[in-house]
């Protein structure tokens, strides 16, 4: 067994593993179960992180080199391990993330435009996830509905940042910070995306006009050189009629 085609293997489970996270941490944060409403939540919860130990253990130990995969994937390790990081634990959708770009189709435009909109809900909703679990049972903060999440969330991702609303804990400005940072890369693939397609398109629009002037010129050129050619014909014609006449004038002469 080969680190690759373990993770080949694993890629689906991994992505039930989160999906099924997701939901549960979803129920846990909005609804803010109490202990004994929200057991079979927790369960959910430990199975998930459970599949992700297996696969954190198996990858480990299948790396070529395990002392540079530890030092690369201290994060992961992190995670699992730090209960105060549990919401990064959403960044386990990535591998999602990661099938749906592989699942858009051949065309490129198609697959980045499917990725990026995909990158961008799971952002807003993941960071507002993150934040309301950090920020809703602080008494000095602002944020204590999903609404109020989602609507930080949203314009904290697109760089408008009207600052109604804001984390105050450490754990909610690290959530912040990820998804700023996050955004700005979601928001550069946007306009790349929107200035590589009105670039195509401008030249797309340009060479046909290009080509229909050509054609127009083609076609005004060889309307004009059918008459001239006609026309050279028939001195041609003259031509050769006028030096038999004197050719024949001569002999007569003669």
């Amino acid at each position: 067994m080969t680190l690759e085609r373990w993770q080949k293997m694993s890629e689906w489970p991994m992505v039930v593993a989160a999906l099924l996270f997701l939901v549960a941490y979803s129920v846990q944060v909005i609804a803010d179960l109490p202990d004994n409403e929200g057991i079979w939540a927790d369960e959910v919860v430990w199975v998930a992180w459970a599949v992700f130990l297996v696969d954190y253990g198996a990858r480990l130990w299948l790396a070529p080199n395990r002392r540079r995969w530890f030092v690369r994937n201290l994060h992961e390790l992190a995670i699992l391990a730090l209960p105060a990081l549990r919401p990064l634990r959403l960044l386990r959708l990535v591998t999602l993330l990661k099938v749906v770009y592989g699942r858009a189709g051949n065309a490129l435009r198609g697959r980045l435009l499917v990725y990026v909109i995909a990158s961008a809900t799971m952002l807003v909703y993941c960071g507002a996830l993150a934040a309301l679990d950090a920020e809703q049972n602080d008494p000095e903060a602002n944020i204590k509905s999903i609404g109020d999440a989602l609507w930080w969330a949203l314009t904290t991702i697109t760089t408008v940042g009207y600052g109604d609303h804001y984390p105050v804990t450490i754990v909610g400005r690290l959530a912040a910070a990820g998804l700023m940072v996050a955004g700005i890369a979601v928001l550069g693939v946007v306009t790349a995306s929107i200035a590589s397609w009105l670039v195509e398109s401008v030249s797309t629009e340009t060479a046909a006009r290009a080509k229909e002037v050509t054609d127009a010129a083609v076609a005004a050129i060889e309307a004009i050189d059918e008459p001239l050619e006609d026309q050279i014909r028939s001195l041609s014609d003259q031509m050769a009629r006028l030096t038999a006449a004197l050719e024949a004038g001569r002999k007569g002469d003669s």
